[in-house]
């Protein structure tokens, strides 16, 4: 299997969604979500669970400490909510890690990762790059915390096929026999340019 680096690398281009001179990531904003402020019921990505979730229980648990949520706004239209991503502490057994992965992980019954929770574009939005703009961004924040709140990797759980396929074009690697995938932290630091 190829690594994560040697993937990331091939696909660099993906990683170029951050820039704000991006057509994509042009006069966009990520934010804390605001429950006054942005339009939760306005949104719909046409999954459900992702829709119910931001519109009824996200701001509980920004409340709770239990979920940092942000969303995407544009400039012009900043109550509009685009999309969303949800950043949360996880641990994760280092023996579910793939040994490409392995090899950036300190020797712990439990590793400490971020998980990415869900990540989400409004159905009238899809289809233009903004769900690279919204991954690249959730990756940055979460890279750029990782020594603050001690984490080794990203994780995700891949809703669907789809959503694999995605993630894996950015260089997560699957784990096996689940629909999980995990980028290692040192790996999002050489690609954002925030490491050694």
């Amino acid at each position: 299997m190829q690594s994560s680096v040697g993937r990331s690398r091939r696909n660099a281009n993906v990683w170029n969604l951050d820039v704000p001179s991006s057509k994509a990531g042009r006069d966009l904003c990520v934010e804390p979500l605001d429950g006054k402020r942005h339009n939760r019921q306005g949104f719909a990505c046409g999954v459900e669970s992702l829709d119910v979730y931001l519109r009824e229980q996200a701001t509980q648990d920004m409340r709770r400490k239990a979920n940092a949520v942000f969303v995407l706004v544009a400039a012009t239209e900043p109550r509009a909510v685009l999309g969303y991503f949800t950043l949360c502490a996880y641990g994760l057994t280092p023996g579910n890690v793939p040994e490409e992965a392995r090899k950036h992980l300190p020797r712990y019954p439990l590793v400490s990762a971020t998980l990415l929770g869900r990540l989400a574009i409004a159905r009238s939005h899809q289809g233009r790059g903004l769900g690279g703009v919204l991954l690249v961004r959730a990756l940055r924040k979460a890279s750029e915390n990782a020594d603050v709140i001690g984490s080794a990797m990203v994780v995700v759980d891949a809703i669907d096929a789809k959503a694999t396929t995605f993630n894996a074009a950015y260089g997560f690697i699957h784990l096996p026999e689940s629909t999980r995938l995990v980028i290692p932290m040192q790996t999002l630091a050489k690609l954002f340019g925030l490491g050694p």
